[in-house]
C-alpha cells in the first residue's frame, strides 16, 4: 500500500547558529604603530524560523529533514568590521500547527494566521570586539568577547486542520458520504471500519456565495482517548472545529446511547471540546422506516439540535446545512 503523503506529526532536531567573537584587532598604519583598538563585533547566528504557509496542507516536508542547522556568524574583524550574520533557516508549515518541547512534551505555541513567523531556535548573539572595552585606564584592551552560541534541542510539530465544522462518529457512520454529498470533496467510500485514514477537508457552497469548510475525521472508537483503534492520532484535528457535528447511523441499536460515548471520548481527550457548539445528525435514513425514526426521535438529547438526513437520497441535507451555517454565524 502506498504510503500517505498526509504527515501531521514529525518530530525534528534544530540547531541555531553560534554568534561569531569580537576581534582583538589593535590599529596599525605607515604611520600610526600604535593605533587604538577597532576590533569589531561578532555577527550573530542564524534563527530556525517557523512560518505558517497557507499552501501547506501536510507535514510531508519535513519527514525526513530530522536535522536543521542554522549557519554560525563570522568573528569580527580589524578596522570596527562587524562579522557576517549567520543565514536564517525558514521553515514552512501549515496554518495551524502546534509546536511542542520534544522532550517534556510542553506547548511552545501555535501558528494560527497564514504568514505567522516565529523563531523556534534563536541565534547566538554576535561576541563584542575590544573596541566597546577602552576607556580612559585601558587605552589598548586585548580582549573581546565570544559569540554566545545558540540554541539546539527536539522539538514536536503537530499539524491540527482548520475547519469550520468537525464531523465526529464511529466508522461507517456515513460521514465520508455526507463529505461527498454537500462539498467536492473524493473521500474514499467504503462499507467497512475505518475507511477514512486521513482527514479530509471539503467546502460547502451555501448561498449568496457564502461557504464554510468542513473535515471529516477519522472514526471515533470507544476508547480512543486510550489510544484504541485510530482515535487518538486524529482527535487533535476536533479542536480546531467550531461547530462538531456528531453523525451517529439509524442502524444503531441506541442512537442515544452511542451519541453520548461519542461525547464521553471528546471529554476524557480533552473537556475543553464540550464548550463547542454541538449538533446531532442521525444518518442512513433512508434504511429506517417512519415507525423506527420516531422511536429515535423521542430519546434523543433535548438540548442539542438535531436533524435526520439520507446522504444517499438527500433527504434533510439542506436543513442540516441551514442548521451548520446558523451555528457557525450564532452571535456569543
Amino acid at each position: 500500500m502506498a504510503e500517505s503523503n498526509f504527515i501531521d506529526y514529525v518530530k525534528i532536531f534544530c540547531a541555531s547558529g553560534h554568534g561569531g567573537s569580537g576581534s582583538t584587532h589593535l590599529h596599525r598604519a605607515k604611520y600610526v604603530p600604535k593605533g587604538g583598538p577597532d576590533g569589531g563585533d561578532g555577527g550573530r547566528g542564524g534563527h530556525i524560523i517557523l512560518r505558517a504557509n497557507p499552501q501547506f496542507w501536510t507535514l510531508i516536508h519535513l519527514k525526513y529533514r530530522k536535522v536543521v542547522r542554522a549557519e554560525n556568524g563570522s568573528p569580527g574583524s580589524g578596522a570596527l568590521m562587524k562579522g557576517k550574520q549567520g543565514a536564517d533557516i525558514y521553515l514552512d508549515v501549515p496554518v495551524g500547527t502546534a509546536v511542542k518541547d520534544g522532550e517534556s512534551g510542553e506547548l511552545l505555541f501555535e501558528m494560527v494566521e497564514a504568514g505567522q513567523e516565529r523563531i523556534l531556535c534563536r541565534g547566538g548573539k554576535g561576541g563584542l570586539g575590544n573596541n566597546n572595552f577602552k576607556s580612559a585606564t585601558n587605552q589598548t584592551p586585548r580582549y573581546a568577547q565570544s559569540g554566545q552560541e545558540g540554541r539546539e534541542g527536539w522539538f514536536i510539530l503537530e499539524l491540527k486542520v482548520l475547519a469550520d465544522v468537525g464531523l465526529v462518529g464511529f466508522p461507517n457512520a456515513g460521514k465520508s458520504t455526507f463529505l461527498s454529498a454537500v462539498t467536492s470533496a473524493k473521500p474514499k467510500i467504503a462499507d467497512y471500519p475505518f475507511t477514512t485514514l486521513e482527514p479530509n477537508l471539503g467546502i460547502v457552497k451555501y448561498y449568496d456565495d457564502k461557504s464554510f469548510v468542513i473535515a471529516d475525521i477519522p472514526g471515533i472508537i470507544e476508547g480512543a482517548h486510550e489510544g484504541k483503534g485510530i482515535g487518538l492520532r486524529f482527535l487533535r484535528h476536533i479542536e480546531r472545529n467550531s461547530v462538531l457535528l456528531f453523525m451517529v447511523a439509524c442502524t444503531e441499536e441506541d442512537v442515544s446511547a452511542s451519541y453520548k460515548v461519542l461525547l464521553s471520548e471528546l471529554k476524557q481527550y480533552n473537556p475543553e471540546l464540550l464548550t463547542k457548539d454541538r449538533i446531532l445528525a442521525v444518518t442512513k435514513c433512508d434504511l429506517a422506516d417512519k415507525e423506527r425514526l420516531s422511536a429515535i426521535a423521542r430519546k434523543l438529547p433535548k438540548k442539542i439540535p438535531h436533524f435526520f438526513i439520507s446522504s444517499v437520497t438527500g433527504e434533510g441535507v439542506d436543513t442540516l446545512k441551514d442548521g451548520l451555517w446558523e451555528a457557525l454565524n450564532r452571535e456569543i
